[in-house]
């Protein structure tokens, strides 16, 4: 069965968040996604109180920008949220977006060996081992944690291009794919995600998030153009939904048979009613998902 989200995006001021996640958990929507955009909302500190306000539905962070953070602290938090809320947080790290992180004066020379040391050392101290490395960006000193999460975790990363994605394949757990990703891209992406698993020898599973920009409601083809358009992707075919729930759930199948496990309903950033949005994707699109 193909997985289905929505995204709570950061252009909303947090204090809205403990709504839209209760209402997430009580409509049986199965993940609610939180962004750490630089310079909106901490993805660590939302996603912790998401999970203490519900009860069962999963929240994703997607993504905490790996030149932020030392990845000790990457490994504690996560491993602290796995611990107090089972099964339920879902964490993706990646590069960050560069401008941002040359603004805070955190752009890494090779974006891609300190998402790769980063990627190593984090699955290594989740599933509790010792470790000690010494790499161009991590470096860790016979380091464990007290407190490592009780069973296995899935580490996921962002990825866009070709490096990044057979990357995904060699050290992540699962991709998660922007929503500029159409269906053809989802292919593209897992056939380099599965080269990377096939030089790393991996054939455990492999999940695959998409983002699926969406709008609904009387002016929804407006405010889906508009956003394509000022991402400069207007031009991009099968790219982003607006309609009913019909016109959703067959977009969001397109993605799901060109390889997606879990599809993410993404708002446009002007979204008049994120409530209704949420209800919308949990009681109006899921029923139609297979």
């Amino acid at each position: 069965m193909t997985e289905l989200g929505a995204v709570f995006r950061p252009q909303l001021p947090p204090e809205r968040l403990r709504a839209l996640a209760r209402l997430a958990d009580e409509t049986g929507l199965e993940e609610l996604w939180l962004w750490e955009d630089c310079f909106r909302e901490g993805g660590i500190s939302t996603a912790a109180a998401a999970l203490a306000w519900t009860e069962r539905v999963r929240i994703g962070v997607g993504l905490l920008p790996v030149p932020l953070r030392n990845v000790a602290i990457t490994a504690m938090e996560a491993a602290t949220l796995h611990r107090m809320f089972p099964g339920r947080a879902v964490l993706g790290v990646g590069h960050g977006v560069q401008d941002w992180m040359g603004q805070v004066g955190a752009r890494a020379e090779s974006p891609l060996t300190l998402l790769r040391e980063h990627l190593v050392a984090l699955r290594a101290l989740l599933a509790g081992e010792r470790v000690s490395t010494r790499g161009r960006y991590v470096s860790l000193d016979d380091v464990a944690l007290d407190w490592p999460p009780e069973g296995p975790v899935e580490v996921l990363t962002g990825a866009t291009g070709p490096r990044t994605l057979r990357l995904a394949g060699e050290a992540a757990d699962g991709t998660v794919l922007t929503a500029g990703t159409p269906p053809e891209g989802v292919r593209r992406a897992r056939l380099l995600i599965d080269e990377g698993r096939q030089k790393a020898g991996r054939t455990d599973r492999h999940r695959i998030v998409v983002y699926l920009l969406t709008a609904t409601g009387p002016d929804a083809a407006a405010r889906l153009r508009a956003e394509l358009t000022d991402e400069g992707v207007a031009d991009v075919p099968d790219l982003g939904v607006a309609g009913d729930a019909g016109a959703v759930a067959k977009a969001v199948q397109r993605l799901a048979d060109a390889g997606a496990d879990t599809v993410v309903l993404q708002p446009t950033a002007d979204e008049p009613d994120p409530e209704g949005f949420v209800r919308f994707a949990a009681e109006d699109v899921r029923p139609l998902v297979p």
